[in-house]
C-alpha cells in the first residue's frame, strides 16, 4: 500500500505540472531541461499495478555537462562544439554546449523540420513581396516577386545553397506569415527538448534574441535527419532545376552545395564518410557547421561547430573531431 500510495503521489505531481498529449492518453510528455531533473521523463501509466517513469530522452545522448574531453582532441579555434554518438547515445566530446550563441545559417536545419512536417513538396509558392531581403553581405538566390517555386524546390536552394530568401518563402507559405512560422519554430524547438533555443527569423541572419546551443542543435539535427528528403538533399553536391517568373518563363535553378567538403576543397578524415550537413557564417556567429557522418564501419554521429574564427580553421577543427569519431 505504501508503494501504490508513493507512485499515484509521483503521478500527481507529474501530472499538475505537465499537459496530457491526447484525451484519454495517460502519457504525459516534457521538456528535457538542465535546470529540473524531472523534465527528462514522461510518466506512463500502463496499468494500476505497473507505473512507470520512462525517459523522455532514452534515445537521446543527454550529459549535465558543457564540457567533455576526447584524448588527442584540442579545438583551439572554435568556440563551442560537440560530437554525438546516434548508437550508444553518448555525448563523446563537448566544449561550451548548452552556451546560448547565434546559429547562422545552421537556423535553417529547423526552417526544413517544420517545412517537412507541415508542408506538401509539391505545392507551388508564389513569391511575395514579403521575401525580399536588403541586409548587405547576404546570401540570395535572387527570387523576384511573382515566382513560382515548388516547396521542394526552395528547400534544395535554403539548403544546400543556403539561400536566406527561400527561408523567407518557405515560411510565409507554411505558417501564413513569417510571424507565425518563427513561433511554429520555437513551438517545435521546445517540443524537443531544445528549450535554451530561440528564433527570431527562418534564414539565421543576426538578431539579437536570435540563439540556441551546440547541443539544441544536435537535437533539432537529430530529428530533421529522420526524414528522408532531408537526407538526400543534403547529400547533394549540386542541384539545378526549372521555376518559372511572373510571366510564366522559365528560369533555372542551378547551385552549389556550400559545404566545403562537398565543394571538393576539404578531404574529410579516411575513416568518415560525410552524409550531409549544413554551414552557416555570420560576422556575430563566425563560422559555423553541422554534419551527420558515418565511421567505417557504419556507426553514426552528429558533429557540430559553432563560432570557429575562420572557415579554414573551422574546417581544422572538425576534422579533428572527424577523427576522433572513427578511432
Amino acid at each position: 500500500m505504501k508503494c501504490i500510495n508513493k507512485i499515484l503521489s509521483v503521478m500527481l505531481i507529474f501530472s499538475c505540472m505537465l499537459p496530457l498529449i491526447a484525451c484519454g492518453s495517460k502519457d504525459y510528455a516534457m521538456a528535457y531541461s538542465r535546470q529540473m531533473s524531472s523534465s527528462a521523463y514522461m510518466v506512463t501509466n500502463s496499468s494500476f499495478e505497473e507505473d512507470t517513469l520512462v525517459s523522455f530522452s532514452e534515445d537521446l545522448c543527454v550529459d549535465g555537462r558543457s564540457q567533455i574531453t576526447m584524448s588527442g582532441v584540442d579545438l583551439e579555434y572554435s568556440y563551442a562544439s560537440g560530437l554525438f554518438d546516434l548508437n550508444n547515445k553518448e555525448i563523446l566530446y563537448a566544449e561550451n554546449i548548452y552556451e546560448q550563441l547565434p546559429p547562422a545559417s545552421l537556423t535553417k536545419i529547423m526552417t526544413a523540420l517544420v517545412a517537412l512536417k507541415y508542408g506538401n513538396l509539391d505545392d507551388e509558392i508564389t513569391v511575395t513581396e514579403n521575401c525580399k531581403i536588403t541586409e548587405s553581405g547576404a546570401q540570395l538566390f535572387g527570387f523576384k516577386t511573382g515566382d513560382v517555386v515548388t516547396l521542394d524546390q526552395a528547400l534544395n536552394v535554403l539548403l544546400i545553397y543556403s539561400a536566406n530568401d527561400a527561408g523567407l518563402i518557405i515560411a510565409e507559405h507554411i505558417g501564413g506569415s513569417i510571424e507565425e512560422f518563427n513561433a511554429m519554430m520555437n513551438k517545435e524547438a521546445k517540443a524537443l527538448g531544445a528549450t535554451n533555443t530561440n528564433f527570431c527569423n527562418p534564414h539565421g541572419l543576426t538578431e539579437e534574441e536570435h540563439y540556441t546551443t551546440v547541443y539544441d542543435l544536435y537535437l533539432i539535427f537529430n530529428e530533421v535527419i529522420q526524414y528522408e528528403r532531408f537526407r538526400e538533399i543534403i547529400q547533394l553536391t549540386e542541384y539545378s532545376s526549372v521555376y518559372k517568373d511572373a510571366t510564366g518563363t522559365q528560369k533555372t535553378i542551378d547551385v552549389r552545395n556550400t559545404n566545403q567538403y562537398f565543394m571538393g576543397n576539404v578531404e574529410a578524415p579516411e575513416t568518415i564518410t560525410i552524409l550531409g550537413g549544413k554551414t552557416g557564417t555570420t560576422n556575430a556567429a563566425g563560422n559555423c557547421l553541422i554534419l551527420y557522418v558515418k565511421d567505417s564501419s557504419g556507426n553514426p554521429y552528429i558533429s557540430v561547430i559553432l563560432k570557429a574564427d575562420k572557415r579554414e580553421n573551422l574546417y581544422n577543427d572538425m576534422n579533428r573531431l572527424l577523427e576522433a569519431a572513427g578511432k
